[in-house]
């Protein structure tokens, strides 16, 4: 097989970043006493949860790669899997060099009012994570060491790019896609977790955006950047294909159910009650979201289809991402009710059906993850109290927060996908569309 100059390129970068993390400057591994707290105020049973959380939300990746794989076409199962999989790779290398920095370094951003909001960290703050070490930071993680925090949030940066493949399956080359999700990962997940997230962060600071696990981070930019990728690579040739393992989609889904609790019950970064209500909140809206799709299926003369069930319970949990440890029981309950409905609605609708988004990332994903932010906003408890509490002001700026996100994030993935193409082509050929990814791509197939 004859070896592109992108591929010598490519292997040339991973080896000046796996080698050049050995020559960075020791000193910069002091940790500055001003920034973190003493060891002895490390929880024990935080530590314990918070490492068993990280695990869980590892196992969603190779979870979303079932639930994908089983989705696609035949000759496009391995194809499909590995786009999602190889993000635990590619996103964990960017991460530790620049991504965690960028996420939660030193703000970088605007003064408004003679207050200062975070848009970016500063990529100098703990590159190749340097000062991430075992004692707690006094802002973002006081009871666990700040290092378990650094791996507990690579997690979600490796899931979110992770998401976007299902809207450009069976028709995107690997090594473009490759490019693509370090770019997005680097100009679109960091700023946006950034701006959530950092206790600067503009959207958390001024905006006050209640986003308990990820609904604008992960959801809303992934759902985005898939119409954005569903648009620029244009519809497949052939767009009508059957799913290839419906017993892979219902093991991808327990996979993703059973991550998710470290996903939304991880967020609260302790073993505590909200850890208990997000957990609670997680499965009650999955398992509602679950039911109403099929049923609502039903009644619009569709089959009870174990695709659908799945389908359902995986916007319930994306749903109730945003405000799991904000809200009460029965609230997710209606949470996981309506937006399988608005969800549902917007796969079958004929309109966004022109866009050839393969397995309906946006419609799910995107428009779950608006949901969520939106009856966040409504029906949050505590501090910053919601609509239904008095919280106008809370209301108002999720809307405004909402319109910029989706901008930024929508036009910010149009950029990158254009500056990815014009680097190396996103699409493959239509011989290799036709002979399928799993060949065409990576010469292997499912036997």
């Amino acid at each position: 097989m004859k070896v592109g100059l992108k591929w010598i390129i490519s292997f040339s970068v991973i080896a000046i970043v796996a080698i050049g993390g050995l020559f960075w400057n020791p000193a910069a591994d002091i940790p500055d006493t001003r920034e973190f707290l003493s060891e002895d105020k490390i929880v024990g049973a935080d530590v314990a949860w918070i490492l068993a959380a990280a695990g869980l939300v590892l196992l969603m990746t190779p979870g979303l790669s079932f639930f994908y794989g089983g989705m696609v076409g035949r000759k496009n199962v391995i194809s499909t899997m590995l786009q999602s999989f190889i993000a635990l790779g590619v996103i964990s290398m960017v991460w530790v060099v620049v991504g965690f920095s960028l996420s939660f370094g030193e703000s970088i951003g605007i003064t408004i009012a003679g207050k200062h909001y975070g848009i970016i960290g500063n990529p100098l703050s703990y590159p190749f994570f340097s000062g991430v070490g075992n004692l707690p930071h006094k802002l973002m993680a006081p009871t666990i060491p700040f290092i378990l925090f650094a791996l507990f949030q690579m997690k979600f940066a490796v899931i979110t790019p992770a998401i976007i493949t299902g809207s450009f399956a069976e028709r995107v080359r690997f090594i473009s896609y490759l490019l693509f999700i370090v770019l997005f990962s680097i100009f679109i997940y960091t700023p946006l977790c950034h701006m959530v997230w950092h206790p600067e962060g503009l959207l958390n600071k001024y905006f006050g955006v209640k986003d308990f696990a990820g609904g604008t981070v992960v959801h809303m930019s992934a759902g985005f950047a898939a119409l954005a990728g569903a648009l620029v690579v244009g519809n497949r040739k052939n767009p009508h294909h059957e799913p290839s393992n419906i017993p892979y989609v219902l093991l991808g889904t327990g996979m993703l159910w059973f991550g998710w609790f470290g996903f939304n019950a991880g967020s609260a970064l302790s073993a505590s009650a909200s850890a208990a209500t997000a957990f609670g909140t997680t499965t009650i809206a999955s398992a509602s979201a679950m039911m109403t799709w099929i049923f609502f299926d039903r009644i619009n003369g569709r089959s009870v289809s174990a695709l659908g069930a799945c389908i359902g319970a995986v916007v319930g949990l994306v749903a109730i991402t945003p405000g799991c440890g904000f809200v009460s029981i029965q609230e997710s309950l209606f949470i996981g009710f309506i937006t399988a409905i608005v969800s549902n609605l917007m796969v079958n609708w004929k309109v966004l059906k022109k866009v050839d988004d393969t397995l309906d990332v946006f419609a799910c994903h995107g428009v779950g993850g608006i949901m969520g932010m939106i009856l966040t906003a409504i029906f949050a408890h505590g501090e910053k109290a919601s609509l239904l509490h008095g919280g106008i002001d809370v209301f108002l700026h999720h809307m405004a927060a909402l319109v910029l996100v989706s901008i930024f994030t929508f036009l910010g993935s149009l950029i990158l996908y254009k500056l990815t193409d014009s680097m190396i082509t996103l699409r493959v050929s239509e011989e290799s569309e036709n002979k399928g990814l799993d060949l065409s791509q990576h010469e292997e197939c499912l036997q």
